[in-house]
């Protein structure tokens, strides 16, 4: 018997690794590089496209607490980050083509994984399996998820722009992380009040990309990918109480805190590019040339990849999946990924392996795995499953704020968020021991 996942990005990867690592045969089912989709070009596996950074790596913030969990439960795309991980202060980046090809390469060789090549028409009948196409979902697979589901939802995201170092000049800008918290790898481009103005200025009246008609009803911009421009049309300190926050940073050359400052992230462990954080945007490219280059450094800037927006759909989740992310009315269908509602690089992965555990268990007659409301991945999976949100439901990410309160009362954030993942842990800990779940990395 052989189990169905379609889709080999981060989600669909980790749930063939994990069913694999059971002993089950999968049949891993990817269509490029037959087809690609709107915003995906690489031709391997967990093709990272809006960000290079899976967000924190301490274990006391929401981020970094999901990646713990996540090693914990057998995580192939975690590891093989650490393995190509670029500098990025107290966050985890990865070299993105290195990581893809890594993540590539051991989910075709494993002994229990069959890759599938080509765009896949019908879900089976009568089989297990596990859908992972994505939230760019289109053809005939959007076809059969809507049959399924009754429909979907959509908002959109956008990718940020990358500059080549060697174009950046140096002699006005400087490494540090905010605070000086962990190594300084971030590229500053600090700006004066008048700099910041003109640039806003600019920005906002800047000329947008027209949007194609399937993509402007409705439309829907996700708070934690909001274009740029869309920020600054905000008001005059939108993007200063955001990407752009001074907070924390001192400019090396003035010795003195910056009005504003764009912050650059290594793009790639060579450190030959770099891209502009929190810059995703809907720009023409010519524009994105002409407005971004007023940024301080990056006025000869050379830019190797522009931003992009595009459609991201999800399913109505609450009203359709349980906790193990299989459907509720068709249980030997599962989704994992960004189109169950979960938001962001490893929120997608950590889906994808709750359901290869949901699964693999089911198939082999063992108890099921049942992870804890205090944990990250557990109140996760219990959001996307809350039928309370259904008729409202939007894309949640990991957070400390979906977690239970805790039973004492701890005064300071830090503390409070290390009590949450301490309790996290443990309690996750007690479950594999209840099942009896070893780690298989094979």
């Amino acid at each position: 018997m052989s189990i169905n996942v379609i889709g080999a990005g981060l989600a669909g990867c980790e749930t063939a690794w994990v069913i694999a690592n059971y002993g089950l045969k999968v049949r891993l089912f990817e269509m490029k590089p037959e087809k690609h989709s709107p915003a995906h070009s690489y031709s391997g596996f967990a093709e990272l496209v809006c960000s290079n950074s899976l967000k924190a790596s301490a274990t006391d913030t929401a981020s970094g607490l999901l990646k713990t969990e996540m090693e914990m439960l057998g995580s192939v795309t975690v590891s093989t980050a650490k393995e190509n991980a670029v500098g990025a202060g107290g966050a985890l980046a990865v070299d993105r083509e290195k990581f893809s090809d890594s993540v590539t390469d051991k989910i075709k060789s494993h002994k229990n994984i069959e890759v599938i090549t080509g765009e896949v028409k019908k879900i089976p009948d009568g089989e297990i399996s596990v859908i992972a196409t994505g939230p760019l979902t289109d053809g005939y697979m959007a076809e059969e998820i809507e049959r399924l589901c009754g429909g979907g939802l959509s908002f959109y995201d956008a990718v940020a722009p990358v500059v080549t170092y060697e174009s950046i000049d140096r002699s006005r800008t400087f490494f540090a992380s905010r605070y000086d918290k962990g190594e300084a790898d971030y590229l500053n481009c600090p700006m004066n009040k008048e700099q910041y103005i003109k640039f806003r200025e600019e920005l906002v009246r800047a000329e947008r990309v027209e949007l194609k008609d399937f993509e402007k009803h409705p439309f829907k911009v996700y708070e934690g990918c909001m274009p740029i421009e869309v920020l600054a049309a905000r008001g005059e300190d939108a993007m200063r109480y955001g990407p752009l926050k001074p907070v924390g940073i001192t400019d090396k050359n003035t010795g003195e805190r910056p009005y504003a400052v764009v912050q650059l992230r290594r793009e790639n462990r060579e450190g030959s590019l770099f891209n502009l954080v929190g810059f995703q945007t809907n720009l023409k490219f010519g524009e994105q040339k002409r407005v971004f280059s007023m940024i301080t450094g990056l006025e000869n800037a050379e830019f190797t990849r522009y931003g992009v927006m595009h459609r991201n759909s999800f399913i109505n989740s609450p009203a359709l999946l349980s906790r193990d992310f299989s459907m509720r009315e068709n249980p030997d269908i599962y989704f994992a990924g960004q189109i169950t509602g979960v938001e962001g690089y490893m929120e997608s992965a950590s889906s994808g392996i709750i359901a290869g555990h949901a699964v693999a268990r089911r198939v082999l007659g063992l108890e099921p795995l049942r992870l804890p409301d205090f944990t990250m991945t557990g109140s996760l999976s219990r959001y996307i499953s809350d039928e309370f949100n259904d008729g409202k439901f939007q894309p949640m990410g990991a957070n400390m704020g979906i977690l239970p309160g805790l039973d004492v009362k701890i005064r300071g954030k830090r503390e409070k968020y290390r009590a949450y993942s301490e309790r996290a842990i443990e309690s996750l800990k007690k479950e594999l021991e209840r099942i009896g779940y070893v780690k298989n990395n094979s």
